[in-house]
């Protein structure tokens, strides 16, 4: 059955030519094709812009923006201005819009699919499917605690997505969003029977620096430090490098840096790090969830 609601596409690109051409034939090949496709590209210099342009060419449904971009890649505030863009430069009125990095894949009915899902819930607000990473050679689930959804595929529903416009430039940008559309009454969910493949590694990008990025973030969002802490330690296991989100939790709380001013979305980040919810969010993690 061909879902109802429609979606456009928002890719914010920099210097991914071999990502965007594996993400091209993804999109081409959809069941239920977007009804437009916006690439906006900040300061590509490995080909990129000259690929989009040539997708442009083949595609009527795809458009290109450029934007001047920072002297290197940077995390947080040029993917959400570029993100921005790209909605305001969508001519259609589609149901959802989509924020879908180059660096992914995903069958044919993928789309068709997740649009059935903003179908049968009119209260859902954001959601994506779960991210698959490479481990060893296996493709394996990265689950996330049950109101999180994956920025790489990100889908909104337009009238959720109106009401949290602007979103915030910097990193943390993406729970944020979705603590704001839950205090709005809007349900966001990552699907268990959906799934993308993510070709680079989180974090790659930004090297040793990552985990201390992410630390930061946390004391912006209002983390408490206990969760952080747990946090870190699970992360961790897998990656020692992650308990340096402690040390960039520290440095921000000792700096006295500014924490997100809405005061709903802090009380609501603390009400889901309670001891008593935690046994059920570490479950969430590990099991995943229907």
């Amino acid at each position: 059955m061909r879902p109802r609601s429609t979606y456009a596409l928002v890719s914010p690109v920099r210097d991914e030519r071999f990502h965007l051409e594996t993400l091209a034939q993804c999109v081409f090949a959809q069941t239920v094709p977007p009804s437009e496709w916006v690439i906006v590209d900040s300061g590509s210099t490995d080909g990129t812009t000259s690929l989009a342009a040539e997708l442009e060419r083949q595609s009527d449904s795809v458009r290109v923006l450029t934007l001047s971009g920072t002297p290197s890649p940077t995390r947080g505030g040029p993917v959400v201005r570029a993100f921005q863009a790209g909605i305001a430069g969508l001519l259609d009125v589609a149901e959802v819009v989509v924020k879908l990095d180059a660096d992914v894949s995903f069958v044919a009915d993928f789309f068709a699919r997740l649009m059935t899902k903003f179908d049968e819930d009119g209260e859902l607000g954001i959601a994506s499917g779960v991210r698959l990473e490479e481990v060893d050679g296996r493709w394996m689930p990265r689950h996330q605690t049950a109101t999180m959804v994956r920025a790489q595929v990100r889908a909104y529903r337009r009238r959720c997505l109106e009401q949290l416009l602007p979103l915030e430039e910097r990193v943390g940008w993406d729970t944020i969003d979705q603590l704001k559309a839950n205090v709005l009454g809007w349900r966001t969910r990552e699907f268990q029977d959906l799934f993308f493949r993510h070709h680079r590694r989180e974090g790659l990008r930004d090297g040793k620096r990552y985990w201390r990025i992410q630390g930061k973030a946390s004391h912006y969002i209002g983390y408490r430090p206990l969760y952080l802490a747990l946090r870190a330690l699970h992360r961790g296991r897998e990656d020692p490098a992650a308990l340096m989100m402690l040390l960039g939790y520290a440095e921000a709380a000792l700096r006295g840096e500014a924490t997100c001013p809405d005061p709903q979305v802090r009380a609501l980040v603390r009400s889901q790090q309670s001891l008593l919810r935690l046994k059920t969010r570490l479950g969430e993690v590990r099991r995943g969830r229907g």
